[in-house]
């Protein structure tokens, strides 16, 4: 270990600085453990100035001990010393424990960037039932019977796995047979994740699995609202439904038999933020699933934040799977609702950039929400690129009637033929606006990026 590099980068979700040790970093050494592991470095201060420590003949091994004894089930640290600046450092190395979570003195603490906070009820049967490969909609649903679930529903989903090629059933297995082996029931019961996805119209499973949607002029006045219950297929439909209902929609001529539809939001981008809401929210929350539409931006928003042991960064990278509801991704998986697990941020991404719009904005918020937005920019945005009035109106107006022509411009902004070509060449390139064509009257601009239905 290069000591210098190491603590040059700071404290982090993987390392941490202690003068002395003492009780936090007892603390610190729980968090690791439940989280990806980490090390404590003992003689360093918070800012990472070299403090070092005196060690006696015994005292790696109290404090080992001291870890082990204080924490259940108990860690077995690895702990060195080496010297740096003649002056000594103990590193604590901790490594991810496989069954959690693991305590101190009754407390659970997980590491959130680099300090560490204290787990809460919820947080800590979470990570339990993930250690232990279980998840919450795997449990039999608590005064339901399979007299509450639609076999019809299953057979449809047995037909739809079986089309995709990711689940082969034999001839003689019944709807129930198949659920049994998936553990969807179990000792004659639905579990919560059967319910929830094959549910009779007329049997509610859980009140709060519904998705609340609204159309907003602006944050007060509701234009529509509407609450999707029924099965969780059934919700991802309607939803899609509302948001198709509630956004524009232009027909582009492509030169192919059929015209292209343009959406003011990408609808395979929507629908896959819709389906992972409704397939990795938090389903203990009372909360409802959000779907806001505003005039420049649709928002989807699930109960919940990530899944523990993953970050927000964890998702623009390659990064291990950790399912909240292992029963419904399996299932949304066999009727290829989804792909595999953690592409969903990618395809977004792609969709989004391939109609010349801005990537969503993923953000954890109360739960866990992603921002489809119109525009990138707004007036202020453009100022800050050091563009003056007349460019601004230009590019409002480009927006509004999909391209601009140097006549137009000066028609627009009162300005000569000079004055216009300059600032026009000045938005093409700041990376604005695109030049199509090359000189005479069939010459325009477009905004960068955006399909123009022309």
């Amino acid at each position: 270990m290069n000591l210098h590099e190491f603590i040059k980068g700071g404290e982090s979700e993987i390392l941490e600085f202690k003068e002395k040790f003492d009780e936090r970093t007892v603390e610190s050494a729980v968090a690791f453990a439940n989280e990806k592991g980490g090390t404590i470095l003992i003689g360093v201060s918070d800012k990472g100035a070299i403090k070092g420590t005196d060690i006696g003949k015994e005292t790696l091994t109290q404090w080992a001990n001291q870890i082990a004894s204080k924490t259940e089930p108990q860690l077995i640290p690895l702990i060195e010393v080496q010297e740096i600046e003649g002056k000594h450092i103990v590193a604590v190395k901790i490594f991810e424990y496989p069954l959690k979570p693991v305590s101190v003195r009754g407390k659970c603490f997980k590491r959130v960037k680099s300090s560490n906070r204290v787990m809460n009820a919820q947080e800590i049967s979470e990570m339990h039932l993930q250690a232990t490969g279980m998840s919450w909609d795997k449990f039999p649903a608590v005064g339901k019977s399979l007299e509450d679930l639609d076999f019809e529903k299953v057979k449809r989903y047995m037909r739809k796995a079986a089309d995709t090629g990711r689940k082969a059933f034999s001839e003689d297995e019944t709807p129930l047979q198949i659920l049994e082996k998936m553990e969807l029931v179990k000792d004659g019961r639905p579990t919560w994740a059967a319910g929830l996805l094959f549910r009779k119209e007329d049997r509610p499973f859980l009140s709060q699995a519904v998705i609340h949607c609204g159309r907003f002029k602006d944050h007060t006045i509701v234009i529509d609202d509407r609450l999707i219950e029924g099965t969780l297929f059934e919700q991802i439909d309607e939803a899609m439904a509302f948001v198709r209902k509630n956004t524009n929609v232009k027909f582009v001529m492509t030169g192919r038999p059929e015209r292209e539809e343009i959406w003011d939001y990408p609808l395979e981008a929507v629908r896959e933020a819709v389906v992972n809401a409704v397939c990795h929210r938090d389903y203990t929350s009372l909360s409802n699933i959000e779907i806001r539409i505003y005039d420049e931006e649709l928002i989807v928003w699930s109960p919940g934040s990530l899944p523990l042991g993953i970050t927000l960064e964890d998702l623009f990278k390659s990064h291990a799977s950790k399912l909240r509801n292992r029963g419904i991704a399996e299932v949304f998986f066999d009727a290829k609702l989804i792909e595999q697990w953690g592409s969903g941020i990618e395809k977004m991404q792609k969709y989004c950039r391939e109609a010349g719009l801005p990537e969503p904005v993923f953000e954890e918020y109360q739960g866990f929400r992603v921002i489809f937005r119109k525009g990138l920019y707004n007036e202020e945005y453009l100022r800050e690129l050091g563009l003056n009035t007349r460019q601004i109106e230009a590019f409002f107006y480009v927006k509004e009637k999909g391209r601009i022509t140097n006549k137009e411009y000066q028609e627009l902004c009162k300005v000569k033929d000079r004055l216009a070509t300059k600032e026009l060449k000045d938005l093409v390139t700041k990376d604005i606006f695109e030049k199509i064509g090359t000189t005479g009257k069939g010459t325009y601009y477009i905004i960068k990026g955006r399909i123009i239905p022309y």
